[in-house]
């Protein structure tokens, strides 16, 4: 209700806003927020990190996803060779010959969808390859 006052011969009400209730609020929700703020648990992301290894491996099983999603395999700098996608898993572990530690790197250009090389990996994962890895090309820019 607005308060009237009286002032020579007419009444005339005031239009100003009462701030009180508003400052009221305003500290209940600082102190709110500011009791709550340290309960709150932020989330942890550990990203992969690209670095250099001591030594190269000896022995290197790559795969090359193409511009037209076909597949090729290359071991040790060979000659790449065509490869399925249903045989490659048996061709790497083939290559791997019961050493589990020869790494499988997943080359791709980068017009190829992401999803054509999680694919691949996807693939290699379920046949048990547990080294699995991607190409990075440093300094392109």
């Amino acid at each position: 209700m607005p308060q009237v006052t009286h002032r020579g011969r007419g009444r005339r009400s005031m239009n100003e806003i009462n701030m009180v209730p508003f400052i009221d609020v305003m500290l209940v929700l600082l102190i709110i927020f500011m009791v709550t703020a340290p309960l709150i648990t932020t989330g942890v992301v550990d990203l992969p990190t690209v670095g250099k290894s001591a030594q190269r491996p000896g022995s290197v099983i790559e795969v090359i996803v193409g511009t037209d999603e076909k597949l090729r395999l290359r071991v040790d700098q060979q000659e790449p060779a065509a490869v399925a996608l249903q045989q490659l898993a048996a061709r790497v572990r083939e290559q791997q010959r019961g050493d589990a530690n020869v790494p499988v790197v997943i080359s791709a250009d980068k017009s190829v969808r992401y999803e054509n090389v999680v694919r691949v990996m996807d693939t290699l994962q379920r046949a048990g390859v547990k080294r699995v890895g991607l190409s990075v090309k440093q300094g392109v820019s």
